[in-house]
């Protein structure tokens, strides 16, 4: 059971190996939003995540035995790493489970902190399976990353946190995967002010737990599809399901193009790196129904890769209208690509990438393909470039930006 004596009990022993994250006030989130929205940068914990919260309280409950049978578990990859890192504290053995589309660096940071790595399956779920299968063969002490009480008691310390320093809080956003997290954040918050508001978010194609809160039992997921890789969960935790039942107050979804948004968002306005599923309470604040309201968002964790961190800039920035390409036809003769460049200049458009096509046509002289690349300050410098490449007597066709 859940209680705030295990609650206490837990953030003293947490205390020893997480990294103090204090809230960080948003100026940008609370213009856009309009109430007064903190970020909780579980981002900036050692291992990159909240995770190590839940798996230190967790082998610091087990018994000398249990521990020295040694510890297997399955993971996306943050609680890879807390249980790692938390079983070389203990200076016990691991073995963790991960889903063969782990993200590379998460693999290797696991890999890092002593632990025994096995690649198993596409999503987490089978990779559990796997593990349990171990476990039992090998007779192994499983730390299960979400369903488990001691495990949510250990992440429900973030709330202690929160409530400790902002004791005025009116909502906490919390991601949630399979659950762990929201549940040991709701039951505590609700326990020390039920007036507390806790909103869970989930990817759209990984919302494990607002079909299992809507069918009133734990409902697994045909498959799930999301950059959201920490979140990507078919079946969420059924020893836990009953608190967030009772604690968690609503749940929200967001697509994954919103989760690209956010990250461009935190890298220019905080010079944070948060990965998907940490964006996935940022990604929210713009669906909450609430105004001049204090609000956190538990970005709960960091570790994303430099080619996913890449890919997402890149789309970022098309869908912002940072980055598109036109196309224009113009006669294959000298003084016509300056013509356009010196266009595009005028309007401060900064040309990333021209590509000319003088096979678009068999008359050349009619008609010579130019897609030309572009950088752009958002969508009204846009049509201001575009609008100009029109008023010079070009006829200016979207394609799919590919800088």
């Amino acid at each position: 059971m859940l209680t705030l004596e295990k609650f206490e009990e837990a953030t003293e022993v947490v205390k020893k190996v997480i990294l103090e994250t204090k809230l960080v006030y948003s100026d940008y989130f609370s213009e856009q939003t309009g109430n007064k929205v903190y970020l909780k940068p579980e981002n900036m914990q050692f291992t990159g995540a909240y995770k190590i919260r839940g798996s230190y309280y967790k082998i610091s409950t087990l018994t000398d035995e249990e521990r020295a049978k040694g510890l297997i578990t399955a993971s996306a990859g943050n609680h890879a790493q807390g249980v790692a890192y938390a079983a070389k504290l203990f200076g016990v053995n691991a073995t963790i489970v991960m889903p063969t589309t782990t993200p590379l660096m998460k693999v290797n940071r696991t890999k890092g902190y002593g632990a025994e790595t096995i690649l198993f399956g596409n999503v987490y779920d089978e990779a559990c399976n796997y593990a349990l299968q171990l476990a039992k063969e090998k007779g192994y002490t499983f730390i299960h990353p979400f369903d488990d009480l001691a495990v949510a008691t250990g992440q429900g310390t973030i709330a202690m946190e929160i409530i400790k320093e902002l004791p005025t809080v009116d909502y906490i956003l919390v991601p949630i995967g399979g659950g762990g997290l929201a549940t040991g954040v709701s039951t505590l918050a609700k326990l020390l002010n039920p007036k507390i508001k806790v909103i869970g978010v989930e990817p759209a194609n990984a919302n494990c737990m607002q079909v299992s809160m809507k069918n009133k039992k734990v409902t697994t997921l045909p498959n799930v599809n999301t950059i959201a890789d920490g979140t990507a969960v078919k079946t969420p935790g059924s020893k836990i399901f009953p608190y967030i039942q009772k604690n968690i107050d609503d749940i929200i979804t967001i697509d994954d193009e919103e989760l690209i948004v956010a990250f461009l968002d935190m890298v220019e306005n905080h010079k944070m790196i948060v990965e998907n599923s940490g964006l996935l309470t940022v990604a929210a604040l713009k669906h909450l129904e609430a105004k001049g309201k204090k609000i956190v968002s538990i970005l709960s964790g960091g570790n994303m890769d430099v080619i996913t961190m890449s890919s997402i800039v890149q789309h970022g920035l098309i869908q912002r209208d940072r980055i598109f390409t036109v196309s224009v036809l113009l006669p294959d003769k000298p003084g016509e690509l300056v013509r356009v460049a010196d266009i595009i200049a005028k309007q401060q458009g900064n040309v990333i990438k021209l590509e000319h096509n003088q096979f678009v046509s068999i008359n050349r002289n009619a008609a010579v393909e130019l897609r030309i690349t572009l950088e752009a300050y958002g969508h009204d410098h846009k049509v201001q470039i575009v609008q100009a490449l029109k008023d010079n007597g070009y006829d200016p066709k979207f394609l799919q930006a590919n800088p």
